[in-house]
Formats: C-alpha cells, sequence, structure tokens
C-alpha cells in the first residue's frame, strides 16, 4: 500500500468514495465541476490542510481522509489536527486498511509536532465507534453542527 498527499489526479477516485460509502462509485462517473476543482486547489495550496489517500500498486485509490492542522493557544500552543472524511472503498473493508489509514495519518501528525489529533464520527455508526476506539480514540466530548 502506498500512503500519500493526493493529486488533481485522484480527484475523481476521492470523490467517488465520499459520494457513497456503501457501495462503488465508478470515478469515471464522477462529474468534477469548478465547485470540486477550487475546493482541492484551496485544500492542495494550503500547508494546514491535506487530502490523504492510500492506494495499491497500481494507483488505485482504496481510501482517503482529510486532515487539517489547527494552530490553537490550548494545550501550550500546541497545534491538533482535525481528521475528517474517513473512507475505504466498500469491497475492500476489513483488510486494516482503514487502520493504515488513520494510523498513518496519526503518525504525521505527530512528527508535525500537534498535541491532539481529534475526529468526528455520525452518532449512528457504531462500528465506527468501535473502529476509532480500537486505534485509542477516547470520545471524550460532545459535538455540535450547525449547517448553514
Amino acid at each position: 500500500m502506498i500512503f500519500r498527499t493526493a493529486t488533481r489526479q485522484d480527484l475523481p477516485a476521492v470523490l467517488a468514495l465520499l459520494a457513497d460509502e456503501e457501495k462503488i462509485v465508478d470515478p469515471a462517473s464522477v462529474v468534477v465541476d469548478a465547485a470540486y476543482e477550487q475546493a482541492f486547489a484551496a485544500i492542495d495550496s494550503d500547508s494546514r490542510n491535506e487530502m490523504l489517500v492510500l492506494t495499491d500498486a497500481s494507483g488505485t485509490v482504496l481510501g482517503c481522509l482529510q486532515a487539517t492542522y489547527i494552530p490553537g493557544l490550548g494545550k501550550h500552543g500546541g497545534e491538533r489536527a482535525l481528521i475528517e472524511a474517513v473512507r475505504v472503498r466498500a469491497d475492500r473493508r476489513g483488510e486494516g486498511l482503514g487502520r493504515e489509514l488513520v494510523t498513518r495519518a496519526v503518525e504525521r501528525a505527530r512528527e508535525r509536532g500537534c498535541t491532539l489529533v481529534q475526529l468526528t464520527s455520525d452518532k449512528r455508526r457504531s462500528d465506527a465507534h468501535r473502529f476509532y476506539a480500537s486505534l485509542g480514540f477516547a470520545c471524550s466530548h460532545e459535538g455540535f453542527k450547525l449547517a448553514l
């Protein structure tokens, strides 16, 4: 497996993973419009954001996540990493790819000097909660969101 920063060429595959968690979406069927192009360019050009992918030797994107590094005054000025949009191809789940992806992202945050890694998960996703707990994440806070 290859763990790396996503490139523009990966964008259709990443969007396919984000489109549907339960089935495989063909990246060739994904419409990459101007909004997606702009969002990817913003992530790609920002040193505090990374779209990370896990690929096989042939370059097929098997998983992805976005890491955002947030400066703050808490934890003695320590930077924290926020992990979002964790996805693994539906037909490759159960092979340890999600564990590999998140573990490598945590290692990357540690190497960067982050003092904390945080993430959120939909309350209905109990399997995901067990998965994150098995990686050492603690369900320590109640989260809130406001759609705009």
